[in-house]
């Protein structure tokens, strides 16, 4: 079973930006519905916030959105300096930095962001206690994570199993309420087409977690390909 929370792993996953790119097409240009990112972006900017802190910055494609939305100063972190170079390329202010050990005092920033990069944390306890602590009273955390559900029939497709994030639509509340005053979610449901076995093929092998069972796929698929996209939208607000 592969670990999303493996240093190690995650390390080399995001040593360079090729496989989070091809995922990255799935969600953009196969999702059947909106954008996740919308609604992420929309709590955001209904927090009306002066300093956001983003967390797992990738290549800074949302922080600079958000920045672009609120007018806010946007900082950045992510433990590649691959992403982190990518970031700076668009103008964000990106970082090197871990989760678990924030470089910041307490109570800086008014939001922080962590989309779709919780599940990586080893510590997770230490991280959400990490991101409460440079948080405002009254501070908001905005946090994108997969049911286990998510992309079931394709899981199904390859033998890979349900998906075992440790940070998920299932247990997301319970883990943010340690932490936090208040947590609301917000489901977003859809599906995701593939066009042919070769788009299939082509996210299978871009997967963390699904890549080792690509030789499973079998070599007729219902063409288009359809599996069901489950993302939630946490956003947790610290004690005022």
């Amino acid at each position: 079973m592969t670990r999303l929370d493996d240093p190690a792993l995650v390390a080399d996953e995001y040593a360079d930006d090729a496989r989070l790119r091809r995922r990255a097409v799935a969600f953009t240009g196969k999702a059947t519905e909106h954008d996740a990112r919308v609604p992420l972006v929309e709590a955001v900017v209904a927090a009306r916030p002066a300093r956001v802190l983003e967390v797992g910055c990738g290549w800074g494609e949302l922080a600079e959105w958000v920045g672009r939305e609120t007018g806010a100063e946007v900082v950045a972190l992510d433990l590649s300096p691959r992403m982190v170079e990518l970031a700076r390329e668009r103008g964000v202010d990106a970082r090197l930095a871990d989760l678990q050990a924030l470089p910041f005092a307490a109570a800086v920033f008014d939001v922080a962001i962590a989309a779709w990069v919780l599940y990586h944390v080893p510590d997770l306890d230490r991280g959400l206690a990490e991101l409460a602590r440079v948080l405002r009273p009254g501070g908001r955390l905005v946090a994108a994570t997969n049911s286990r559900f998510h992309l079931l029939e394709l899981r199904e497709l390859v033998g890979s199993g349900r998906s075992t994030l440790k940070f998920n639509r299932e247990n997301g509340a319970e883990l943010l309420t340690r932490h936090f005053a208040r947590v609301q979610r917000k489901d977003l449901d859809g599906r995701l087409e593939f066009a042919n076995r070769a788009e299939v093929e082509e996210y299978v092998r871009a997967s963390i977690s699904m890549s080792p069972f690509v030789a499973n796929l079998p070599d007729v698929v219902d063409e288009p390909f359809f599996a069901r996209r489950a993302t939630t939208v946490f956003v947790a607000e610290k004690a005022r």
